[in-house]
């Protein structure tokens, strides 16, 4: 029976996956609204729109598993229609036809006049940066770059983003004005690789001329730099840094491997020479840089040695911040072509190992932080505290700084300074100064 409390038309966008689908979902927001259409962001409402990931096997799996609930609803009248957006359905579309048809339509990443029009809505390019942004109020993430020119093996990126266009500088200023009127004071800059940005248009590296520009937006306070690659960085870019306030001592590197063997057939187009030599710049340049970066164990061919390489590195260098996948072997990528020869169970196994190591490192690393002060930003109150974060802290894969609410007051979107006080793995405890 059908349920009544829904509203009429009243369209929910439902966002899995990376930040850059959390932007993409923004956008289409943004669209809808302009065209006085009722949106919501995962609440309640009778029309469904899916955007989804592709990228790896858990992925994958979630995002499917999400169209296969709406369907469920959809066929026992509880909503009106699904439709499906995103990578998944940019890589998969013919197989998701026939598998679940059920869906009312399709649509893939670059397809989104499309979605509007059977939405009911025009798509309009004046729109530049009229996103409805779904973060807490003080940051956004602030997408420069669509797709990606590199041949990694193992990644099925440009099969579903296509091949690298950077958004123009002044397109990008415009957004960034615009967010900060709404209040935003943390810009996190996404892309799928944020070191190529410019190359297309201004036939050079152009990131550090954008930085350059955004520094000058007023009531932006952080600009925050995600998804760089190791080959060709920019080190204009470290000089900035190190220079202007506003850009955090902050960078996502996805280093990936250090095994020469990996990193060949990974066509990283780098070595363990290079990128230990490329680390030591980041530190001699921005000494006190917190650098994040995502490993992935269990590739094709990966031996114990390999991985003890790894290992070893990963306890050498002392990551501010890792993260670490497990291989997944994905269709239609080079990589694909390679025996899968890494039994599952190894690499979860691996993956543990590297993550226990990280453990105690950002546990030695927490410690050192105690008695020191740090300025940070407040993003919300939850189980009797306020949760902030520093300049070297992005939001949900970082350390968070916890304030005992019940001795003081502080307003969310708001900095403060503070004193670390305790500290564990990836929560730092502390008091207002």
């Amino acid at each position: 029976m059908r349920t009544k409390s829904l509203k009429k038309n009243r369209i929910n966008v439902v966002t899995l996956g990376c930040s850059k689908n959390v932007y993409d979902s923004e956008v289409l927001m943004g669209q809808l609204k302009a065209s006085g259409k009722d949106v919501v962001h995962e609440q309640e409402g009778n029309i469904i729109v899916i955007n989804t990931c592709g990228f790896i096997n858990n992925a994958k799996e979630e995002s499917v598993n999400t169209i296969l609930e709406y369907v469920q609803k959809k066929e026992e009248g509880e909503i009106d229609k699904v439709f499906v957006t995103g990578c998944l359905s940019e890589r998969y579309k013919p197989d998701l036809q026939k598998e679940i048809p059920n869906v009312d339509q399709y649509f893939g990443t670059t397809e989104l006049p499309g979605l509007l029009k059977v939405l009911g809505a025009d798509y309009r390019h004046e729109l530049i940066g009229e996103r409805l942004t779904t973060t807490p109020k003080n940051y956004a993430y602030l997408k420069i770059a669509e797709g990606c020119d590199r041949p990694c093996s193992f990644c099925a990126i440009p099969l579903m983003r296509g091949k690298h266009r950077s958004t123009p500088i002044e397109e990008i200023i415009i957004e960034a004005e615009k967010l900060a009127t709404k209040g935003v004071k943390e810009l996190i800059l996404i892309a799928q690789d944020l070191t190529y940005y410019g190359l297309d248009l201004y036939k050079k590296r152009n990131l550090a001329e954008l930085l350059e520009a955004l520094v000058n937006v007023e009531g932006i306070e952080w600009i925050r730099l995600h998804y760089a690659f190791p080959t060709g960085f920019p080190m204009d870019v470290l000089e900035i840094m190190n220079r202007e306030p506003k850009i955090c001592s902050y960078l996502d590197i996805p280093l990936q491997h250090i095994s020469d063997n990996i990193l060949k057939s990974m066509r990283r187009g780098t070595t363990k020479e290079k990128t230990i030599k490329l680390l030591r710049q980041f530190r001699e340049m921005v000494p006190d840089m917190a650098v994040r970066t995502t490993l992935i164990v269990g590739y094709p061919g990966e031996t114990e040695e390999d991985f003890q390489i790894l290992k070893q590195w990963v306890r050498d260098m002392r990551f501010e911040r890792l993260g670490c996948f497990t291989y997944s072997h994905e269709e239609n990528t080079h990589a694909f072509t390679l025996k899968d020869d890494v039994p599952e169970e190894v690499k979860q196994e691996r993956a543990n190992e590297i993550m226990e190591i990280q453990s105690q490192i950002s546990w030695e690393l927490n410690q050192e932080k105690i008695g020191k002060t740090f300025k940070v930003i407040i993003d919300r109150m939850e189980g009797g505290y306020f949760v902030g974060r520093t300049e070297f802290d992005s939001p949900d894969v970082d350390n968070e700084v916890l304030i005992d609410a019940s001795k003081t007051y502080l307003k969310t979107g708001e900095f403060y300074d503070v004193s670390i006080t305790n500290a564990g793995d990836f929560d730092l405890y502390a008091e207002i100064v």
